[in-house]
């Protein structure tokens, strides 16, 4: 789905919730002040909290300085000037072009179930990717283990 999007903001916007874990909301709200280096300060979140970090990979932080650069984004702008209802639409068109019925909610389902799949702690999957309060509401995300997953777990813990 990342490859079929044929613009650098719409495939940032994908990669930002998949990768990153944000939700459309904080996404949309992000000013260029509120990035450094790999860090994304989000200001008001959900939690309550004052603000929160959100941490991208290494060539995810890249594209978006790029993106930031080329379109001479200065520091009170926002690298992503839509609503809610454009980035929803957005994200539904290119989940089409692949054959996925898919919202921007379930981009950010992806990251926690990405990392969980690969062996990252639930604590840092609730903590740090979806920034939870609870590790309660990470394993909602996360839902039921098939019994496929629970063997490939077992062989990777104990080998074949």
């Amino acid at each position: 789905m990342f490859y079929n999007a044929k613009r650098l903001r719409e495939r940032l916007i994908l990669e930002l919730q998949a990768r990153c874990g944000l939700r459309i909301g904080e996404l949309l709200k992000i000013k260029v002040s509120d990035i450094s280096d790999r860090t994304i300060t989000l200001r008001e979140p959900k939690s309550g909290k004052e603000s929160e970090l959100a941490y991208m990979p290494e060539n995810v932080s890249k594209k978006l300085a790029d993106y930031i650069k080329d379109k001479a984004l200065q520091s009170d702008d926002r690298p992503f000037p839509i609503c809610y209802s454009t980035a929803r639409a957005l994200v539904r068109r290119l989940g089409e072009t692949v054959n996925v019925r898919i919202s921007p909610h379930d981009l950010r389902r992806y990251s926690a179930t990405y990392a969980s799949r690969n062996g990252v702690p639930l604590e840092i999957v609730s903590k740090v990717i979806l920034r939870h309060q609870d590790l309660k509401t990470t394993q909602v995300y996360l839902g039921k283990i098939d019994d496929s997953e629970a063997i490939r777990w077992m062989d990777i813990l104990h080998g074949k």
